[in-house]
C-alpha cells in the first residue's frame, strides 16, 4: 500500500492532471492500488481567501467567483467525455453555489469567523477531488470519491485543528476495508470536529493528510508530488545551482523545512516518523526522476551539511536590561505569554550573561508582540531595569542543516567566513544542541547574496561563481575576455571556478546583467546600451545587484577608477587592477588600500601593476610573508625600454627603433611616458613598498635617458622629430658599449632603503646582459637566497601577458 499526494501544480491544469493519470495507471500496472490525496489546484486556496477577505470587507466577489467555476469547468471540458461531463457539472456546481450562499452571508454580516473561514477553503479540495476523481473513473472503473472530513477527526481549533488520532486512524481503516477494492480519491487539508463541521489542518495540510492515511494504514511509502525534483540543497529561485538531495533523515528534513523549505511541512513527517515510513518527494513533471527520500536510516554522507534553508522576511525583538541578569523565570514569563497569544517565535538566542534576549517572529505579528511585552513588563520598563524594546524589520533567516555537522569540524567558520567575506552582517546567531542546525539572522536584503556565497562555500563539488565587474575595454580587456571564453571549459573542470562578467564600462557607455554578460557579443551589448558611462554610477549599480563573490576589476590606465577603490572595499568587493596609478601615488593611500581591503577581508591583487604576466609580486610576498628578508632587488622592469635596446644594435637607430615598438604595441600612445623612466619608476616604487620600505615618488632616483629637447616636444609628432635630430647621441651610446662588448640596459635597483634607476652597460658576466625581445628581468637577493639570487624573466609586455596575469589574480581570489 503506497499513498500518493498530488499538490496543487499536480492538479492545475490539463496536462499536469494528465500526467497524474499516467502516474496512476504505472502504478496500477506494477499491482499497486494506491490511496492518492490531492490539493487544490493551484492558485484556489489563495483565491477562496481573498474571496472571503473581500466578502468580509464589503466588497464584490462574483467574477473571483466566476473565474472560479470556469477553471474547473474548462477541465471537465477538456478530460470527460461529453455524455459524464453533466453529471460532473451538476455536483460541482452544487459547490460553488453552496460557496457563493456562504460569500454572500459574509458579505450580509461583514463578519469572518475562523468557522466559516475554513468552510470557505474547504471547497478548494472538496472540487478538484471530486472533479478528478469523476476524470479518473473513465480510466479506473474502482474510483471513488471520498470526503476526508468524514474520516481525519479534529478538535475545534479551527484553521490549525489537532487531529484525534486514534478515533481517526480508527476510522480510516475499517473505510479502507469496506472499499478495498477501490482506487480512492481523497480530499487533502480538510478534517471534521465532533460536531460534523468542517475544520483544516493548517500549513502543509495535504502533506499532513497523506501522513496520516499512510500511518493508518502502514503504508509501505508516501509519496508527495510536486512541482520540483525533491528536497533542494537550497531555495532554487534564489540559488541557480541548488540541486535536489537523493536523500535525508527524517530529523534533517524537519529541520530544513522548518526554516523555510516549502517542500514539504514539519508536521507531515511525524506521523510518519513514528512509523518509520519513508516519505518521497517526487516530480510531476518529471516523473521519471528518483526524487528525495525521507527516511530514518539513511546511509552515510560525505557532505558536511544536507541543505540551507531560509525565511524571507522575519521580524526580530530585542529586550535587555540589568532587570533580567539572575532573574528566575523571567524567559518563562515572556514566552508564556507570547504562547498564549498563539505568537509563534521561530528563533531565540540570549547571550550568556542575561543580559539580552533577541528572538524572531512573522511579520504580521511583531505589533501585537510588542505591545503585550510593553504591557507584561511596564514597570521593569518605568523603573529602567529593561531598555526599550527594539524591533528591526526587514530580516532574514539563513540556516544550514545535517546530523554531519556534528563531527565536521570548521563547519561555523565556513559558514561566517562565506558571510563575512561577502559583507553580510549577522544580526543574531542560533545553534540547536543537537548540531543539526546552525541559524543566522541577516537583512532580507542580503539574504540571496548570502545563500549563493554559503551554498559555494558547503557544495565543493560545484563550481563557485564569481562576478566580475570590468572597467577599460582596450587591449587588456578585450584579450581578458577572450581568455575567459576560450578557458571557461577548462576553469570549472580543474580549478571549480566560474566566472560571470556581470558589468562592463568603458568611457562612452555601461552594461549590466547578473545572470552573466554573453562573451560572445558582448561588444555588441555595450555598444547598444543606453546606459552613459559613469564610475561613480557603475559602483552604485554594482553594489546595488549585491551579487556574491563579486570582482571589481581595472583594466584602464587612468587616475579616475582609483578614488573609487576604497569604496569598493568597504562594499566587501575584490579588487584586480593592472592599474598601477594607485599604488603608486601616495604611500598613505598605498596603505589606505591594503588596511582597508584587510579590514573587510577582501582581496587586493595587482600583480601586473609590475611585470604583466610575470609571478612578481606573488613572488615577493611569499618571501616576506615566509620571513625572508630582501637585501637587493635588481631589475628590469620595462617591456617597452628592454625591447628598444635588445633591437638597438647593428645599424639600428633609436627613431626606427622606438617607432618599431610603438607599432607592435609595446609602448603607451606617447612612448616619453615609457622612455622617461616614469612607469618604471612606479613599478619600482610598488616593489620597494611591498619589500617594507615606506617610500615616496620622490625617493627614486632616475637617470633621464631622453634629452631634454625630447622631453620639452609638445606633441608626440614634436617627439619623433626631436628623437631623429638626436640620432648622434643614441648612436654614440651605442657605439661605446658595442666598443667594449657591453650592452645597454635601463637597470632599477633596491638596497639599503634606497631605490634608483640607471642607464648602464653591462657585459656576459651580468645576468642581465642575454636579455631579449621585450623580457623583464628581476633578480631578489635575500638572506636566503644569498649566494644565488632568485631571478625571474619573461615577457613584461604586450596585451597577452598582461591580460593573463589579470586572469590569474581573477582566479586565485576565486580560491579564497
Amino acid at each position: 500500500m503506497k499513498v500518493l499526494k498530488f499538490g496543487g501544480t499536480s492538479v492545475g491544469s490539463v496536462s499536469s492532471i494528465k500526467t497524474l493519470l499516467e502516474i496512476l495507471k504505472s502504478e496500477q500496472n506494477q499491482g499497486n492500488s494506491p490511496v492518492v490525496v490531492l490539493s487544490a489546484m493551484s492558485g484556489v486556496t489563495n483565491l477562496l481567501l481573498s474571496m472571503a477577505e473581500n466578502a468580509a470587507s464589503g466588497n464584490e466577489f462574483t467574477a473571483q467567483l466566476a473565474d472560479l467555476e470556469k477553471r474547473h469547468f474548462d477541465v471537465v471540458k477538456a478530460l470527460l467525455d461529453i455524455q459524464n461531463q453533466n453529471p460532473a457539472y451538476t455536483r460541482l456546481k452544487i459547490h460553488f453555489n453552496q460557496l457563493e450562499e456562504l460569500l454572500q452571508g459574509v458579505l450580509t454580516l461583514r463578519e469572518l469567523t475562523p468557522k466559516t473561514r475554513d468552510q470557505i477553503v474547504s471547497y478548494g479540495e472538496r472540487c478538484s477531488t471530486l472533479m478528478i476523481s469523476k476524470i479518473a473513473a473513465q480510466h479506473f472503473k474502482n474510483a471513488l470519491f471520498v470526503d476526508a472530513s468524514e474520516l481525519i477527526k479534529t478538535d475545534s481549533a479551527f484553521g490549525n485543528a489537532k487531529v484525534n488520532i486514534e478515533l481517526t486512524e480508527l476510522l480510516i481503516k475499517s473505510f479502507q476495508q469496506e472499499n478495498s477494492d477501490k482506487l480512492l480519491f481523497v480530499t487533502g487539508f480538510i478534517a471534521g470536529n465532533d460536531a460534523g463541521q468542517i475544520t483544516t489542518l493548517g500549513r502543509g495540510g495535504s502533506d499532513y493528510t497523506a501522513a496520516i492515511f499512510g500511518s493508518a494504514l502502514n503504508a509501505e511509502e508516501i509519496q508527495i508530488w510536486t512541482d520540483v525534483n525533491g528536497m533542494m540543497t537550497a531555495d532554487p529561485r534564489m540559488v541557480k545551482k541548488a540541486f535536489p538531495l537523493e536523500e535525508l533523515s527524517y530529523t534533517e528534513a524537519m529541520e530544513l523545512s522548518y526554516f523555510g523549505a516549502k517542500v514539504i511541512y514539519p508536521p507531515t513527517m511525524i506521523p510518519a516518523f513514528l512509523k518509520k515510513i519513508p516519505i518521497v518527494i517526487k516530480n510531476t513533471f518529471e516523473p521519471a526522476f528518483a526524487g528525495t527520500v525521507i527516511r530514518h536510516d539513511c546511509k552515510a554522507s560525505n557532505l558536511p551539511i544536507k541543505g540551507i534553508s531560509s525565511i524571507n522576511n522575519i521580524s526580530i525583538l530585542s529586550l535587555e536590561g540589568s532587570g533580567m541578569v539572575g532573574k528566575s523565570g523571567f524567559s518563562g514569563r515572556l514566552f508564556s505569554l507570547l504562547a498564549r497569544e498563539q505568537i509563534n517565535i521561530i528563533l531565540i538566542t540570549q547571550s550568556s550573561s542575561e543580559h539580552s534576549i533577541t528572538f524572531a517572529v512573522q511579520p504580521h505579528d511583531i505589533e501585537k508582540a510588542k505591545l503585550l511585552i510593553e504591557q507584561e513588563f511596564e514597570l521593569e520598563l518605568l523603573a529602567n531595569k529593561l531598555e526599550p524594546l527594539v524591533v528591526e524589520q526587514g530580516q532574514a533567516i539563513l540556516a544550514i542543516v545535517g546530523e554531519n555537522m556534528k563531527q565536521t569540524p570548521g563547519v561555523s567558520g565556513k559558514l561566517f567566513h562565506a558571510l563575512g567575506r561577502n559583507g553580510v552582517n549577522v544580526r543574531a546567531i542560533a545553534q540547536g544542541s543537537s548540531e543539526y542546525n546552525i541559524s543566522v539572522i541577516i537583512s532580507a536584503t542580503d539574504l540571496s547574496k548570502a545563500l549563493n556565497a554559503v551554498h559555494d562555500a558547503f557544495f565543493i563539488e560545484l563550481t563557485k561563481t564569481l562576478h566580475a565587474f570590468c572597467l577599460g575595454t582596450g587591449n587588456i580587456g578585450k584579450t581578458l575576455f577572450k581568455q575567459l571564453q576560450a578557458n571557461s571549459d577548462f576553469l570549472q573542470k580543474n580549478n571549480g571556478i566560474q566566472v560571470k562578467i556581470a558589468g562592463i564600462s568603458n568611457t562612452r557607455k555601461m552594461v549590466f546583467n547578473s545572470d552573466g554578460l554573453s562573451l560572445d557579443n558582448w561588444e555588441e551589448e555595450l555598444q547598444g546600451s543606453m546606459q552613459t558611462a559613469d564610475l561613480q554610477e557603475f559602483i552604485n549599480k554594482m553594489k546595488e545587484m549585491n551579487l556574491p563573490n563579486c570582482v571589481f576589476i581595472d583594466n584602464t590606465a587612468s587616475p579616475k577608477p582609483i578614488a573609487f577603490y576604497e569604496q569598493v572595499f568597504k562594499a566587501n568587493i575584490s579588487v584586480v587592477t593592472c592599474n598601477k596609478i594607485g599604488n603608486s601615488a601616495s604611500y598613505s593611500q598605498y596603505k589606505n588600500f591594503r588596511d582597508t581591503a584587510r579590514r573587510h577581508g577582501v582581496d587586493f591583487f595587482y600583480e601586473t601593476n609590475v611585470g604583466a604576466g610575470l609571478p612578481i609580486i606573488r613572488t615577493l610576498k611569499d618571501l616576506m610573508s615566509s620571513g625572508d628578508r630582501v637585501q637587493r632587488i635588481e631589475a628590469i622592469l620595462s617591456g617597452t625600454i628592454s625591447y628598444i635596446f635588445n633591437h638597438f644594435k647593428g645599424d639600428a637607430n633609436f627613431h626606427d627603433v622606438v617607432k618599431e615598438a610603438q607599432e607592435k604595441g609595446y609602448t603607451e600612445p606617447d612612448p616619453r611616458d615609457d622612455l622617461s623612466g616614469k612607469d618604471f619608476m612606479r613599478k619600482m616604487l610598488i616593489l620597494a613598498r611591498d619589500a617594507g620600505y615606506e617610500m615616496e615618488e620622490a625617493d627614486v632616483e632616475i637617470e633621464n635617458m631622453l634629452p631634454q629637447a625630447c622631453l620639452d616636444a609638445q606633441t608626440v609628432e614634436e617627439f619623433y622629430a626631436a628623437l631623429k635630430a638626436e640620432d648622434a647621441y643614441f648612436a654614440n651610446l651605442k657605439d661605446k658599449a658595442q666598443a667594449d662588448k657591453k650592452v645597454l640596459r635601463y637597470i632599477g635597483k633596491l638596497e639599503n632603503g634606497k631605490a634608483s634607476i640607471t642607464l648602464q652597460s653591462v657585459d656576459e658576466s651580468h645576468p642581465f646582459y642575454m636579455l631579449s625581445g621585450s623580457d623583464n628581468i628581476i633578480s631578489f637577493t635575500t638572506d636566503r637566497y644569498k649566494e644565488r639570487p632568485l631571478v625571474v624573466k619573461g615577457p613584461g609586455a604586450g596585451a597577452e601577458v598582461t591580460a593573463a596575469g589579470v586572469f590569474a589574480d581573477l582566479i586565485n581570489i576565486g580560491a579564497n
